[in-house]
Order: C-alpha cells, then structure tokens, then sequence
C-alpha cells in the first residue's frame, strides 16, 4: 500500500479509502469489523463513512472498530441527507449540522472527525452560515478538515471564495463520483482540485458493480445493487452504460484481469485522485479489490482502457484553437 498527501492538509493516506456504506446494512456486524481488520492489516488508514448510512449503524459499528487505534486513522463522515421525520432532519442548516454533528461524535466514538463532508449542496441555505458552522467546529477541535460531495465547481469556488474573503475554514476535500462509465468529475472538478490543491476522493469506481460484468447479460434476478435500489438503477439506466462496460468487461478478461481490480486501478491512477473509495459485502470481495494496488497501470495501459469509454467534451468549446495536444497555449 502506497500513502499520498491529502492535498494541502499535509496528512498522508492509503491509496485507497475503505468505504463503510455496507456496515450494518448487506454486512452484518461480525463480518464488518472482519472486514475492517483485513483493510488495516493491508495498510489502509483512510475510512469512510456517513451519518445515513444504515440508519446511522455504519457509523456505530465503524466507531466500536477504531476504538484501540483511533489516532491511527484518518476517518470521514458526511452530513446534509434525511436522517429522520422531523421537517429540518434535513440539509446544511446550523440547527441541523450542529444536532448531527454531535451524532457522529457519539457514533463513532471519537472526539474528532478527520474530515466532515457536506454530503450534497443545499439550495435553501446560506453558504457563508454553513461555512460559518464549520469554521466553529474546527475551532473547537470537534472536526480536523472540511470537505464537499456532489458539489459542482462553481458551487465550491463559491464556497472557496466565502471561506477566503470571511477568513474561515476552507475546503479541503472534494468527493464526486467516478468510474469509466461515469468520467464528468474530469472536466471540471479535477482541474479545479488541481488549482486549489483540494484532494479527490471519489465514490463508485466500478460503477456501483455495473464494470464487474454481473449486468453483461442483463439478469435482472440477481441481488445487486442496481436490482434493488431504483435510484441506482436510474443513475446507470441509459444503454450506453452499459455498452462502455460491456467492452471494458471483455478487455479485462482478454488481458486476464480482474475487471473490478482493473475498474479501480484505472481511477486509482488518474493523476488527479488521491484515493479512490472501495467498499465491499463481505471479506472475499474486499480481499479481491484490494488487489487493485498491484496492478501495473501503465500509461499505455489506461489510455486503451479511457478509450473504452466516451471522453467527456471540454467544458467550453473552441478550446483545440487555443491550446495545443498538452494543453499549452498556442
């Protein structure tokens, strides 16, 4: 396992992020702390979580798991989604932030959370409070970064912006979603990270299971993710998904790969993401992607599995007038 700068906090960590969404949920408790104790003894310290994962149980049970190594780790969890009946059990709000915040806290068993995420954007409330609550919690020791998932560009330059002129706590870290079938997060939010130093962390690099190849022959009987979860089947729903992965599917099994480990390896090695996030339902899946690390990912090698797929269009037009194939001025 290799360790990489978490962009300009000057912590390190693994390569990979361990994501504990199936905590308490496809996994049971037994098998998660297994799960937990393979990834350390392979050299993970990053761990990723969110207060609505399971009702709050992931959080729980990745709590009783770093009880004897806290200090050691590098752990996250995130806030904004509905986590309960009332009206404001919801979004990015000070009431809010601060009543989850203390959740977490007790969860997870810990005084401090490494990174605190904004799981989504709020439309209905003001940046510079929720920036305001964060620069407060850092302050008081309870959160050590901040950091942003399924935010554009221009909703975190605000927010950068905000934290700049009002001299408070900026982002850290940006965690979008990307995989070879789902390749937005390069056209903007990766030359943002890049200018503002900011790390990547991002979620589902094989595609919530779809460039696994278990949806090659479309079964929809099997128990999967995509089968049983509506909004992950919408997220995946157009054909051309599914054709990318059905290509990537059969390179990877012509070159004798793995295709999950490939699918990771290919987003582990953007020079732009600093540590991808795997998760896993139990042991013998984890062990698998895990293996991700000793893939030999030369550039050759990911240029022929980018073409696999549909390269994402420049974010404005006319740009091949202005600079040239390395993306010099002309």
């Amino acid at each position: 396992m290799k360790y990489k700068q978490l962009g300009k906090t000057g912590i390190q960590v693994s390569e990979l992020c361990f994501g504990t969404m199936t905590f308490g949920a496809e996994t049971n408790e037994k098998e998660s702390k297994n799960m937990f104790s393979i990834a350390k003894e392979k050299g993970i310290n990053f761990f990723d979580c969110a207060n609505k994962y399971a009702n709050g149980e992931s959080e729980r049970i990745l709590g009783e798991c770093i009880k004897d190594c806290r200090d050691e780790l590098i752990i996250t969890t995130k806030v904004a989604s509905r986590v309960g009946s009332d009206i404001n059990s919801i979004g990015l709000s000070r009431k809010h932030l601060m009543l989850e915040l203390e959740k977490s806290l007790k969860r997870l068993n810990s005084d401090y959370i490494d990174i605190y995420y904004l799981h989504y954007f709020d439309p209905y409330t003001s940046m510079e409070d929720t920036m305001r609550f964060l620069d407060d919690a850092v302050k008081q020791g309870k959160i050590l970064y901040t950091g942003v998932s399924n935010w554009s560009a221009w909703q975190i330059m605000k927010a950068i912006h905000i934290s700049k002129t009002n001299f408070l706590q900026a982002i850290d870290c940006i965690q979008p979603m990307y995989s070879l079938v789902k390749r937005q997060a390069e056209v903007e939010l990766f030359p943002l990270a890049t200018d503002q130093n900011l790390a990547v962390v991002p979620y589902s690099p094989i595609g919530s299971g779809l460039l696994t190849g278990k949806y090659k022959n479309r079964n929809v009987e099997q128990s999967t993710r995509l089968n049983e979860k509506n909004y992950y089947n919408q997220r995946y729903i157009d054909e051309n998904y599914h054709n990318i992965a059905d290509r990537f599917c059969s390179f990877a099994d012509e070159r004798g790969y793995d295709s999950a480990q490939l699918a990771i390896s290919w987003a582990m090695n953007n020079k732009n993401v600093t540590a991808p996030i795997i998760g896993a339902r139990d042991s013998k899946q984890l062990q698998s992607n895990l293996e991700a690390v000793n893939i030999n990912m030369t550039q050759e090698l990911r240029e022929e599995i980018s073409n696999l797929s549909i390269t994402p269009p420049p974010a404005h037009d006319r740009l091949e007038e202005f600079v040239d194939t390395n993306n010099k001025l002309r």
